[in-house]
């Protein structure tokens, strides 16, 4: 993944994923993929974790994007934490010297070098790599395939070198979600055309330089890292050819998009979410582990969480978490997790959502159990109700309901009857009597195995917008979220269709449009910049459901807005 950044996604390419998604999915198990040495390897390092922002960071050295320098202590944390595998990305492009040698700067190889003992002194299995290189320099291959080509070849010649004496523990991934567009190269069957020229370079190289590379796992990936079906077909042919028994396939999965990022009214880890996980491993399991070739997932997440991990709302990125856990360990697939730094602090040892990693490491051994919502909302001032909710049970059974430790009672607190859990009104009463608006109270349901499940009981009022002025540049809608959250906004112009960018939808992109704060709806620069003069009429939904129009007025770089 780069850095706040991330490839657009046309409408007709969402709505052929949207149609893909929903076809039938095969409910059968999958047959054991076929045990080979190198099955056994990649079974061995799930799960793992991806330093991801330090080393791969664009720029002087690995703080160049924010991240501390990496620590010994750091490494043995993670592998505390129950890590096996760990991948380190690379760039190398500032620290590339000139032609004809395009000699590494020794400090620097040395520095991976330190890093990486490091990780196999923790007796994690290690993946190392060519990274950002990809759009920085390598990507421009088309049209300067000479020079390109010996770089890369350099490149690769001395890390083979460098590491031939390593464990086998650590591996050799070829480069990093290999792309050719930013060079101008937008044909298919040339941009894979390149990345076999690169890879059957990487794979000789590395065989003929000797040591324990002869036989060491290297790792390849798709075209730009895809699991779509015809970049892991093409993957596959160029592999097959080589005859070598210690290949590995890589892909990379952010989910399936509009949830990934919180647009089109995707807020909810629904069926079509779920359909496209097994579809796409379905897919990667069909295509390369049931023919012999071991798949690591090199980077998982949500794309959402590079610019704030809030723009899932938690519980619907629990459900994700649990399922692509569960789903990948099925196929026989080993994981990495993403993490820029927003995870796992570098500094602290901890994680910043207990949480998430406890949803995730529950993943690695079995399945936790969910509900449909973590949100039970009580309006103040309305008459009490129960309030029920869908318990996914995953296989497992609720053992018990507590809040501060205090057991709820069955009958008189709540009721469960199958999957449905109600609440009773006259304990939401009682656990909202405070009349302060926002989370009045967590009741923790634990299950006969896997990770918890936190229900936030919600006090609020309907949210009140204010009246505003501003620009494009700047504009904040005053707030009274009352203890509501906000989910989505549409946008749609007085005369009729979608405002702002992506307007094949008229529910916009969560942060990029639209950016919610303590007291403000702050309307972003990217959401004005293709916003047509005039009237707009937004619609805010928040998760209690209730929804808040509003309507804004621009006038070249001059915006006001109005509250019903």
């Amino acid at each position: 993944m780069r850095k706040r950044s991330f490839k657009p996604f046309a409408a007709l390419a969402l709505a052929a994923a949207m149609l893909f998604s929903m076809l039938p999915v095969s409910s059968t198990a999958s047959a054991a993929a076929p045990q080979s040495a190198m099955q056994s390897y990649v079974e061995a390092m799930q799960p793992g974790w991806n330093l991801g922002n330090s080393l791969d960071a664009v720029g002087s050295d690995e703080t160049a994007w924010g991240n501390p320098r990496i620590t010994k202590e750091l490494i043995q944390n993670i592998a505390a934490q129950g890590y096996k595998s760990i991948r380190i990305p690379v760039t190398w492009d500032a620290h590339i010297g000139g032609a004809p040698n395009y000699t590494i700067d020794p400090t620097y190889m040395a520095r991976v070098k330190e890093v990486t003992q490091w990780a196999l002194d923790a007796n994690l299995h290690v993946m190392i790599n060519v990274h950002h290189d990809s759009w920085v320099w390598l990507s421009k291959m088309e049209n300067n395939r000479t020079q390109t080509l010996a770089r890369y070849n350099a490149v690769w010649t001395q890390i083979a070198n460098a590491f031939k004496d390593s464990s086998n523990k650590l591996m050799f991934e070829s480069v990093n979600e290999p792309r050719f567009t930013d060079g101008g190269t937008h044909d298919e069957a040339k941009q894979q055309s390149l990345l076999n020229e690169l890879n059957d370079s990487f794979h000789r190289i590395v065989r003929a330089s000797g040591g324990g590379n002869t036989a060491r796992p290297l790792v390849i990936s798709t075209l730009e890292a895809s699991p779509s079906q015809e970049r892991m077909t093409a993957t596959y042919n160029a592999i097959s050819k080589w005859n070598d028994k210690n290949i590995i396939a890589t892909v990379h999965y952010y989910g399936f998009w509009p949830f990934s990022v919180n647009i089109a009214g995707y807020t909810t880890f629904n069926q079509e979410v779920q359909n496209d996980i097994t579809t796409t491993f379905d897919n990667v399991y069909n295509t390369f582990v049931a023919k012999g070739i071991p798949v690591i997932v090199g980077e998982y997440g949500l794309l959402g969480f590079d610019k704030n991990t809030g723009v899932i709302e938690q519980g619907e990125k629990l459900k994700f978490f649990e399922y692509i856990g569960h789903y990948m360990k099925q196929k026989q697939i080993a994981s990495m997790l993403w993490d820029n730094g927003q995870h796992f602090s570098r500094t602290q040892y901890r994680w910043s959502d207990a949480d998430l990693f406890n949803i995730i490491k529950a993943s690695w051994s079995g399945r936790s159990a969910t509900a449909s919502s973590d949100l039970i909302h009580v309006k103040k001032g309305a008459a009490a109700q129960d309030k029920s909710v869908t318990l996914n049970l995953n296989g497992r059974t609720l053992s018990s309901l507590t809040v501060n430790g205090t057991a709820l009672r069955s009958g008189t607190d709540y009721t469960l009857n199958g999957s449905t859990l109600t609440f009773k009104a006259s304990r939401l009463s009682q656990l909202t009597s405070s009349g302060t608006l926002g989370r009045n109270a967590v009741i923790t349901a634990k299950f006969s195995g896997g990770a918890d499940w936190k229900f936030n009981v919600v006090l609020y009022q309907t949210p009140k917008l204010s009246n505003a002025t501003g620009t494009t540049s700047s504009f904040s809608i005053p707030t009274a979220f009352n203890g509501d959250q906000l989910a989505t906004m549409e946008a749609v112009y007085a005369n009729g269709g979608s405002a702002g960018p992506q307007n094949w939808t008229s529910f916009k992109e969560f942060e990029t449009a639209f950016s919610p704060t303590s007291n403000t709806i702050k309307l972003q620069p990217a959401f004005f910049s293709e916003t047509n003069d005039g009237t707009v009429k937004l619609t805010f939904h928040f998760w209690s459901g209730e929804k808040v129009t509003y309507t804004i007025t621009k006038n070249g770089s001059n915006v006001t807005g109005t509250a019903s």
